[in-house]
């Protein structure tokens, strides 16, 4: 047989073939019940694996399409959000049990083995729960096949414990930082950017701290839109706007208050908040949100900028996006435009124009590991390469928005130094027409109690999750000169 027709026979093969279950896809076992909440959680993390979803954003609406009562949602959502976070960690310890590399074995199977390895090593679901369901959630999908390897790598799984387990990955690992990516279950490359990061402001010594709180499931934070909304019990120690979950749906909260509550972390209303209270506010400023998607800082400036009688705009690329800020906007009085263009050149359109600019940049996401488990995953040292240049046009086309004197915000939701402090300290440097402002006094005046800052000089401020209990937004203040 020539190579050529051995090649096309082989991509005839079934799918299953790599996984040693060489049942063909049409041949599948009898319907297998699963319980409706893992049944919940594996559909999630196929969307996650498969289209690129965010679970945040999906697990809500799925726990709901299934009628999940609160028990099962609560199990639902720990198997989602533990299984995603850990993924990094489980399929070292599934390609060890496989004696394979997981790359051979099909995703569908795949995402189920690593949902019931979440089970079997970090939660209390019984072992036999844990084996047959995954075992039944494959026979459904994937055939019988499919399911008798599943069934043997996780009885191999179920007969060590999580420490031997650990240890056994960790004695393969290369390096330090691999053995603390296996332990913690970040990429190293993230581990690195975060220690750079901490060392910057001289506190190297609270990467595991860090790493751990990127780990644990953050408190649901809500924000009282300012004028229109009062906070509740309990406060939050930082934002005056900001308030806890008084325990159950949040999203029943907001629904009572006609979405003039929402949830919102306290970090991000933190740099809103700062971008108002900059300077005091005079009539006749024009305010802009250029980066607005999904909208949670456009609504909130936008209540202050209707308390000050403020004209505001926003922006947003991606038109889904733009009806996300458009849906934001709706319980706030008055008329917000949402443009829908290249924030590049809306901001050079409008030459002068703006008093003040939020600059909520596209970024890695690094510092919401905590809300989104999979976004450490997804991510690589390219997509800052990427995104450094993109950073640094929108910034510099803003400062050519602002009227003299006017204020930019520049934000990331990531502590990476390359999209924080390199974007802006090259702005600096190019542009002899703004200079920077103390932003970590600023956040201290708005702040409601103590907020330990790096206090390195720099002025700038960036949010930790172990030190602040929000995301790790990073916050510089720009004025252009009058």
């Amino acid at each position: 047989m020539s190579g050529e027709a051995q090649h096309r026979r082989a991509r005839r093969r079934p799918p299953a073939d790599r996984d040693g279950a060489r049942e063909r896809p049409q041949r599948r076992g009898p319907a297998r019940t699963v319980q409706p909440a893992r049944r919940v959680a594996y559909d999630v993390i196929r969307a996650v694996s498969d289209a690129d979803a965010y679970a945040n954003l999906l697990l809500p609406s799925a726990i709901a399409a299934a009628g999940l009562g609160a028990q099962d949602s609560a199990l639902a959502t720990e198997l989602t959000y533990g299984t995603l976070r850990r993924r990094g960690t489980y399929d070292a310890i599934i390609a060890e049990a496989a004696a394979r590399p997981v790359s051979q074995i099909d995703p569908a199977i795949l995402d189920a083995l690593r949902l019931a390895t979440h089970q079997l090593l970090a939660t209390r679901v019984a072992s036999h729960a844990a084996v047959n369901e995954s075992v039944n959630i494959v026979a459904a999908t994937q055939g019988r096949g499919a399911a008798s390897f599943a069934n043997a790598v996780l009885r191999r799984i179920s007969r060590e414990t999580p420490g031997q387990w650990q240890e056994r990955i960790e004695r393969a690992a290369r390096s330090d930082d691999e053995r603390l990516a296996l332990r913690t279950a970040h990429p190293v490359w993230v581990i690195r950017a975060l220690r750079r990061a901490l060392a910057a402001e001289g506190r190297g010594d609270e990467l595991d701290a860090l790493l751990e709180a990127d780990n644990a499931s953050p408190h649901v934070t809500l924000v009282a839109l300012p004028g229109l909304a009062e906070p509740a019990e309990p406060r939050r120690p930082y934002a005056p706007t900001a308030f806890g979950s008084p325990g159950g749906d949040p999203h029943t909260v907001v629904a009572a208050s006609g979405g003039l509550v929402r949830v919102q972390d306290e970090g991000s209303q933190l740099v809103a908040l700062a971008l108002a209270a900059a300077a005091p506010i005079t009539g006749g400023e024009r305010w802009l949100d250029l980066c607005a998607g999904p909208g949670g800082k456009t609504a909130l400036l936008a209540a202050i900028a209707h308390q000050h009688g403020v004209a505001m705009e926003a922006n947003e690329v991606v038109p889904a996006r733009a009806g996300l800020v458009r849906n934001a906007l709706r319980p706030v009085p008055g008329d917000v435009p949402v443009h829908e263009r290249d924030g590049r050149e809306l901001a050079r359109s409008r030459q002068g124009e703006f008093t003040r600019i939020l600059v909520d940049a596209p970024c890695t996401g690094l510092g919401a590991l905590r809300r989104r488990p999979e976004a450490r995953w997804r991510k690589s040292p390219a997509d800052v390469a990427e995104l450094v240049p993109l950073q640094t046009e929108l910034l510099t086309a803003a400062i050519d928005a602002l009227a003299p004197g006017g204020i930019v915000a520049y934000v990331t939701c990531s502590p990476h130094l390359a999209e924080t402090t390199g974007v802006v300290e090259d702005v600096l440097r190019t542009r002899d027409d703004v200079e920077q402002l103390d932003a970590e006094a600023v956040v201290r005046g708005v702040a409601l109690s103590p907020i330990d800052l790096a206090g390195d000089g720099s002025g700038r401020v960036q949010l930790w999750p172990h030190r602040h209990g929000t995301d790790a937004m990073f916050l510089a203040l720009l004025r252009k000169r009058p």
